[in-house]
């Protein structure tokens, strides 16, 4: 009979301990699929849930009679690869007119080709750039690309391998995202009240199966850009990198770097969506 009960005892804690680690593993899968999620969203249509969405819209925005943009950063900001001129930045700028029936000026694109995140940390302190920041309350930036992936470049141009290419991107990322934390402060030190949006890095060698694991690097650089940024309620950042992975061929231009026009416009919807400016 005791012989019994503890086998029937012992039957009924393994099967209590076969449930909890069932359980906790369908915790753990929840989690990682929602953190997944959050940093790498699907590609959709205009003002799908794809990027980070807002119960409300953005005030600063909703309350201003004119939107006022200043454009920082790097290539993509001057719009490089959009044969148009008009890059994400004049593209936006149509979106936003459109979806608010606002005014929407630019005071200044002070995108600049090649620039890295300790170049962009200096310039931020000059006149131009202090009053282009001062007049804005819509701030739109991209940097990081070329600290990243300048020796992918040269990977692909057969100047170096690509495991050499993988272990300098992966070197570089702790000095990028030092002067990435000192570009956001000194944003806000120079204009505490207007909208910051920053635009994720995307992997444009994603396509080559040697470079493909850059994306790992990427996808690191927007995980810790993600919590720099949280740490404000009015800056954000808008992933683009499921845009370009999913259709490479589309939305990258011929120099197999920078958006295309398609690409360009693609990114202006998600900035248009994150800041959830419907009814603003």
């Amino acid at each position: 009979m005791r012989f019994r009960l503890w086998r029937s005892s012992r039957q009924l804690w393994v099967m209590i301990g076969f449930t909890s680690l069932c359980a906790t593993i369908l915790l753990l899968y929840g989690f990682g699929f929602a953190a997944y999620t959050l940093l790498h969203p699907t590609a959709g249509p205009k003002h799908s849930a794809a990027a980070p969405a807002r119960t409300k819209p953005a005030a600063v925005l909703a309350d201003a009679g004119e939107i006022k943009i200043t454009a920082i950063g790097d290539s993509l900001t001057k719009g490089t690869g959009d044969p148009s001129g008009d890059g994400y930045v004049k593209q936006l700028m149509r979106g936003l007119q459109e979806e608010t029936g606002k005014p929407v000026r630019l005071v200044n694109n002070l995108g600049i080709g090649g620039q890295q995140t300790a170049q962009l940390e200096q310039r931020l302190h000059s006149n131009g750039y202090q009053y282009a920041l001062k007049q804005a309350n819509l701030i739109v930036l991209t940097i990081g690309g070329n600290d990243l992936f300048r020796a992918a470049r040269e990977a692909m141009n057969g100047k170096t391998d690509s495991e050499q290419a993988l272990t300098a991107i992966h070197k570089r990322l702790p000095d990028g995202l030092a002067h990435m934390k000192a570009i956001l402060h000194t944003i806000r030190q120079t204009n505490p009240e207007a909208e910051v949006v920053y635009m994720g890095l995307y992997n444009p060698f994603y396509d080559i199966p040697r470079l493909k694991n850059g994306s790992l690097q990427v996808s690191e650089w927007n995980s810790e850009v993600y919590k720099l940024l949280q740490a404000d309620d009015h800056m954000l950042m808008v992933p683009v990198y499921d845009l370009f992975e999913d259709r490479i061929g589309s939305y990258l231009s011929s120099d197999h770097f920078h958006p295309n026009h398609d690409g360009y416009g693609k990114m202006a919807e998600r900035i248009i969506q994150s800041l959830s400016v419907e009814g603003a």
